[in-house]
Formats: structure tokens, C-alpha cells, sequence
């Protein structure tokens, strides 16, 4: 479900989605010394949308309304994202996501971990129980909510619209079951089944069209099941990763029918179901670094809230973000879709922090009903300067949609710029020990960046 009710389709609105799923300890198969797999994958995402006169909007991706865990983390953290993408052509909301992850194993017991992801307006948190169904089967127990959670920003043909955009907020409290079927395993398949209920109250932002009837109000029951095996690191361009995964999600709404100008609904019901196969790897020799990720998904029943949602490149944004390089974020709305992507890392120096990167990506798409467009093929490159150390990792990129519609023709322009900080390495590295001299408060800001 999305954020504004969602599937595995990224609809407009968003609560902040975190996702733990096992993975693969690639530590015990890779002599790539930067490789620090941890055994999970870890997903979060928020979008915070501005435009003129359109408020704050907080959108996120279909999983995100729907944080599912394939394994409770088992490492402390305490990280930052921080993603922006801003596009050179055409009116629509620049998007980009800002959160405080925290996890903190042995929260008052041994088999208790707290899970906290925290964003301007909105606080995503979850209850982990190890073992509490079994040695292999943990139970994970989310409550989750916040201001402009559910928002919906409406873009058709490459042209947000603003009069039939709207915000909207959100609580939810969910259960999770996890299990591991193959202990012992290297690479380890995860089943997962999540329920949650979820309320969304939407009103008027200030250029909401008055003719515009909002969607009603509704609880919404909502079910989700999954098969993975392998999985990634959380970090922005892994060094090594793999999986492949199943996943089936249905919404049941308490509210439905006709809304906007009597020409859209709200399905009583939706259903959704989406696979994924990646693979990263960085060459040992040369440090070169490739991924490849090929998404596919379709929702038989789709509304404007449940179905797929691609466009522009901001990986934290959800487990999938389906990403198009050049596109306005959630450009395009599809019923059913299949993305092929990849990028490809080149090392600048010895050491591997500062690289030149490439990306490509295309896909096939059949429309939503009521967000046609001319051609169902869309595609896009990009190319940027990445850097990475223990503690940093920050790409400045830019990136070209061939088929993205503006004003005079096909043709999109955007930037963008991610950054994660791991702040427990960043609080080591200011500490470590400094040589004598009055340049010591400089020396420790430096570490913090070197390091």
C-alpha cells in the first residue's frame, strides 16, 4: 500500500517505509575489503515534495505504506539519508527524501529490538521479537503516523497538477511474521506475512481546485506476503549483493467510490504482485563496480492509489523505487510494468572513494486507465561523480528521460544528489586520536570526512 494507498505501486502520498529483509553474508564469499555485509536488508524512504503553493507533501512508495521486515536487525545503527532530485524542465514538485534511522538490539531484553526511522513529520516504528514463534520465525509488532503521510500529487503527460492534488495523513499499526526456511544457509530465504490497518484522512491543499471532490476518508485493511532469497547491503551502491524475490499485496478500504471531477474512484479492494532479480558486484582487481536489476509487476485490480508509480532516481525512497533517470519522481502511473536497470562504477584513484558513475534504464509499461500517454516504452541515462568512505557516501548525478513529455516535445533534464552518513563512524572518527597542535578541532572535522 502506498503512502496515499498504494501497492507495490508508488502512489503520491507517503508514511515513512522501513524495511528490514534478510540477506546474504557476503563477507564469506568476496575478497572485496569494503564490502561490510551484515546479514539484512534495510529499506527507508521519504519524499518531501515542495512546490508553489502546493504545501509539503511526504509521499512514498507502495511498500512504504506497508513496512514489511524479512528479519529483525540485528546490528545498532544510527544513520542518515538524505536524497534530492530536482528536475530542469517543466511544472512539477522537485522530490527528495530526509530520515533518522535508529535500531537498538537488546532494548530492555535480550530478544527486544526497537526500531525508530524519523522524519520531518513522521514517525515509522516497529517492535521486534526474536524467536517468539520459534527459533527460526520472529514477530515484529509497527506503529507508525504522521502529518501530510498520505498526501496524492496528480501528474499526467509529464504535467503535475496542482487542482487536482491534495494532502492527506496517516496512522497505521501493523504485525509482522518472519521466517527463515533455510538456517545455516549462505544465502538465506526469507517468507514473510504482514497485516495492517491503516487510517488516511485527506483535505485541501492551497491550490486544490474547489470543484474538486477529495477521496473519503478511510481505514484500510491491508495484507502482504513475500519469498526472498539473498538480499543487499543499505547503503547507496553496494559493492556486492544479490536476490530474488516474489511478493503478493491486496488493500480492502472501508471508504470507496467516486472522487476528483466524478471521474476517478477508489476501489473497494486492489491487489498487487511483484518480482525482482539483482545482482551487484565490484571487481576485485580493478575496483570497477557493476549492478542489474530487473522489476517487473502487475496489479489486476489498480486504482490511482495502489497502482505503480516510476520516475526520476532516489533509492532509498522504497524498497522498489522504480527509478527512471531524468523523470519527475512518479511520473508515470501503470497497471502493469517491467524495468530493466543498471550502472556501472568506475574508480578515479587507488583507493576507490572517488568514482565516475553510469546509469541507464528502460521500461515497458501498460497505463493505468486515465493516466494514458502517448508510446508504452519510457528510458533514460545518467552519469555522475560518486564518492565513499567509512563514514560518507555521496553521489552528485545527472540524468536524461528520452521519452518524458515537456513543453516543445520528449526530452527531460534533472539533478541530483544523495548523501548517506553513517553517524556512529562519523562519531569515531571525530574522536580518534589527534597529534599535538592548535589545529586539533580542524584535524577532527577532517577525519570526519577522510576517513
Amino acid at each position: 500500500m502506498t503512502p496515499s494507498g498504494g501497492s507495490f505501486a508508488a502512489a503520491a502520498g507517503g508514511r515513512l517505509p522501513v524495511e528490514v529483509l534478510g540477506s546474504v553474508d557476503f563477507r564469506q564469499c568476496s575478497s572485496t575489503e569494503d564490502s561490510e555485509f551484515r546479514e539484512l536488508e534495510w529499506r527507508i524512504g521519504l519524499v518531501i515534495r515542495f512546490d508553489h503553493g502546493f504545501g509539503l507533501m511526504l509521499p512514498v512508495f507502495l511498500l512504504a505504506a506497508l513496512p514489511v521486515f524479512g528479519q529483525i536487525d540485528p546490528y545498532q545503527r544510527d544513520l542518515l539519508q538524505v536524497g534530492y532530485n530536482v528536475a530542469f524542465e517543466g511544472h512539477a514538485p522537485m522530490a527528495g527524501y530526509a530520515f533518522y534511522y535508529h535500531n537498538q538490539p537488546g532494548f530492555l531484553r535480550t530478544n527486544l529490538t526497537l526500531r525508530l526511522a524519523v522524519a520531518p513529520t513522521y514517525l515509522d516504528s516497529e517492535l521486534g521479537i526474536s524467536g517468539a514463534l520459534g527459533p527460526n520465525t520472529d514477530v515484529g509488532i509497527g506503529l507508525a503516523g504522521g502529518a501530510f503521510a498520505d498526501s496524492f500529487a496528480e501528474i499526467r503527460e509529464g504535467q503535475f497538477l496542482p487542482g487536482e492534488s491534495f494532502v492527506g495523513y496517516g496512522c497505521e499499526t501493523s504485525a509482522s511474521v518472519y521466517h527463515l526456511f533455510n538456517p545455516g544457509r549462505q544465502i538465506p530465504l526469507y517468507g514473510l506475512v504482514r497485516v495492517a490497518v491503516r487510517g488516511s484522512f485527506y483535505d485541501r491543499d492551497n491550490d486544490t481546485e474547489k470543484t474538486f471532490e477529495l477521496p473519503p476518508n478511510r481505514a484500510t485493511f491491508a495484507v502482504r506476503a513475500g519469498l526472498r532469497w539473498g538480499g543487499r547491503e543499505p547503503t547507496l551502491y553496494p559493492d556486492l549483493a544479490m536476490e530474488l524475490s516474489i511478493w503478493y499485496e491486496g488493500e480492502f478500504r472501508s471508504d470507496y467510490g467516486v472522487y476528483g471531477f466524478a471521474d476517478r474512484e477508489v476501489k473497494p479492494s486492489t491487489h498487487a504482485f511483484l518480482a525482482e532479480a539483482m545482482l551487484a558486484y565490484q571487481m576485485p582487481e580493478l575496483k570497477h563496480a557493476f549492478s542489474i536489476d530487473l522489476t517487473a509487476g502487475t496489479a489486476p485490480v489498480a486504482d490511482r492509489f495502489s497502482a505503480f508509480r516510476l520516475g526520476a532516481v532516489l533509492p532509498f525512497i522504497s524498497q522498489f523505487p522504480l527509478s527512471i533517470p531524468g523523470y519527475y519522481y512518479q511520473e508515470i502511473t501503470a497497471s502493469s510494468f517491467a524495468l530493466l536497470s543498471g550502472n556501472y562504477l568506475i574508480p578515479l584513484e587507488e583507493k576507490a572513494r572517488w568514482n565516475i558513475d553510469f546509469t541507464a534504464a528502460g521500461a515497458v509499461v501498460d497505463y493505468l486507465p486515465g493516466m494514458e500517454q502517448p508510446g508504452n516504452w519510457h528510458s533514460g541515462v545518467g552519469a555522475g561523480i560518486f564518492y565513499k568512505n567509512a563514514t560518507w557516501r555521496v553521489m552528485l548525478g545527472y540524468g536524461y528521460g528520452f521519452e518524458a513529455i515537456r513543453t516543445g516535445g520528449r526530452g527531460a533534464n534533472a539533478l541530483g544528489i544523495l548523501v548517506q552518513l553513517d553517524w556512529d563512524r562519523a562519531v569515531e572518527a571525530f574522536r580518534s586520536p589527534l597529534s599535538a597542535g592548535k589545529w586539533r578541532g580542524w584535524q577532527r572535522i577532517f577525519n570526519v570526512f577522510s576517513k
